[in-house]
């Protein structure tokens, strides 16, 4: 059975385009013209992946987004003729796994849905990570923090895998997202928001974090020792 999409945006000719290229890829592709026809669309008919437009006529994109991370954990990558870094921030922070400004590639955007979708369904190693009181579920792909799930979204959990799996190690910005979507564009600020997010799911005291920690100039690194002295 083909993936199911949605696409929400209010550029009619656009949607056509895009729903012709990703049909004649394989998809099953649904479209709307506006956030509510696209939320009750999503909520009928669930898709394996959104494609989200931040400017719609009759509510925000972000705040579309906002709606669907309340009741879904779908993977949605963000589109935007915006151009404002600022919007790409906000849209990760609230929980998007993509963005992508526009005028864009069909070909790139066929590239970073089916990252997208990879990361979400790729094949599920039943190795679990173990740090103190952090565990690492690969298989399933979850974190749990004292046994309570961590509130995470599919790129945050790949980034934090990928942290884990490097335990003891410094990885770069450009490191981690090469690990994560196997190249691509690179956007330092989007990883720095990431980890913000997944620091606020994983740490006692985000400010203070005690697993991941910043190494300024370098990257990131994952502490091998985290709870000892708790």
């Amino acid at each position: 059975m083909a993936e199911r999409l949605l696409i929400i945006d209010d550029d009619a000719r656009l949607s056509a385009m895009l729903k012709d290229y990703l049909s004649s890829a394989g998809y099953e592709v649904r479209t709307a013209l506006t956030a509510g026809a696209g939320l009750t669309d999503l909520a009928r008919h669930p898709p394996e992946a959104v494609i989200l437009d931040v400017m719609l006529p009759d509510l925000d994109g972000l705040e579309a987004l906002r709606r669907i991370r309340a009741g879904s954990g779908v993977p949605v990558l963000m589109l935007t003729a915006r151009g404002d870094e600022a919007d790409r921030i906000v849209g990760l922070e609230i929980g998007a796994d993509d963005y992508l400004p526009k005028p864009f590639s069909p070909r790139e955007l066929l590239a970073r849905l089916r990252a997208v979708l990879r990361r979400r369904s790729g094949p599920a190693s039943p190795e679990i990570l173990r740090f103190g009181r952090l565990e690492i579920d690969k298989g399933s792909r979850a974190a749990r923090l004292d046994g309570a799930s961590c509130d995470l979204t599919g790129h945050q959990f790949d980034i934090l895998a990928v942290l884990a799996e490097n335990a003891g190690r410094i990885l770069s910005r450009e490191r981690i997202l090469d690990l994560v979507r196997g190249g691509g564009e690179v956007f330092d600020r989007s990883i720095d928001v990431h980890v913000s997010r997944i620091r606020a799911a994983i740490e006692e005291d985000p400010k203070h974090p005690r697993r991941i920690l910043t190494l300024r100039g370098a990257g990131y690194l994952f502490a091998r020792r985290q709870d000892e002295e708790s």
